[in-house]
């Protein structure tokens, strides 16, 4: 089944600025119910809330809420009061992310490796655990985003944290679709999201793989949105994704 947007609760982390912020515009946009960003940047947050409330259909709720996602007492929290006030969630798409890059011998333990690991991987794991039983229990259409990337598919020095992090949030989204299906949660799906670089300065000077363009945010998010609302489990972008993914294997 398809997942209605309007009408539906979103909540999307990293949401003040770049694709996060595509994302919530698109949920006001369709009617979205509520639409609750998640973000640590409390001014670039309070601009994007006012901004999309201004411009959202009548009856959209836009909640703008501070959360470091580096702090687990911090998600805990915030998902407590997600569902205190708006009895909630539908969509969750665990968009916020971290990236640096380096041989891994010149990271700094927390200032860089448990960082990234935190954001990009345990703080999507905590936000779902908080989100999940509701959504199992609702007996709705819902759906769980995980923002990944190729490089959690192929090996990538001078990234090896950073594709640590996502070969994990890969291996534990793709998991928990599998434990949903097989427990009769099937209202509940998972779409894991692994694009190459794309152009929101994130990865400014950084060049793609042979034959890999840097991809406009306005496409992905398109694609990424196509895919949630029918569920589809994985989402390589762009085509080449699954010829790196191929060759890997005969090499």
């Amino acid at each position: 089944m398809t997942c209605e947007v309007a009408g539906s609760r979103f909540v999307i982390t990293g949401a003040a600025m770049g694709m996060g912020r595509m994302y919530a515009e698109r949920a006001a946009a369709e009617g979205a119910a509520v639409v609750v960003l998640w973000d640590v940047n409390k001014k670039a947050l309070d601009q994007t809330a006012r901004e999309i409330a201004a411009s959202a259909p009548a009856g959209v709720v836009v909640d703008g809420m501070v959360v470091d996602l580096s702090q687990r007492e911090a998600i805990e929290k915030a998902a407590a009061a997600v569902i205190a006030t708006h009895g909630g969630v539908d969509v969750l798409i665990n968009n916020a992310g971290i990236v640096r890059g380096g041989v891994f011998w010149e990271h700094d333990y927390a200032a860089h490796t448990e960082a990234i690991m935190m954001v990009n991987t345990v703080a999507p794991m905590v936000t779902t655990h908080e989100f999940l039983p509701g959504m199992m229990s609702s007996g709705r259409e819902c759906r769980i985003v995980n923002i990944a990337s190729a490089a959690g598919l192929v090996s990538n020095p001078k990234m090896s944290v950073y594709a640590a992090s996502k070969w994990a949030l890969i291996g534990w989204g793709d998991s928990v679709r599998l434990e949903l299906k097989r427990e009769g949660y099937g209202n509940v799906k998972v779409t894991t999201v692994a694009p190459t670089y794309i152009s929101t300065g994130m990865f400014d000077g950084a060049r793609g793989p042979l034959m890999t363009p840097l991809m406009q945010p306005d496409y992905v998010v398109s694609r990424v949105w196509k895919a949630m609302r029918v569920g589809k489990p994985m989402l390589m972008l762009p085509w080449t994704v699954h010829l790196s993914k191929f060759l890997k294997g005969v090499l």
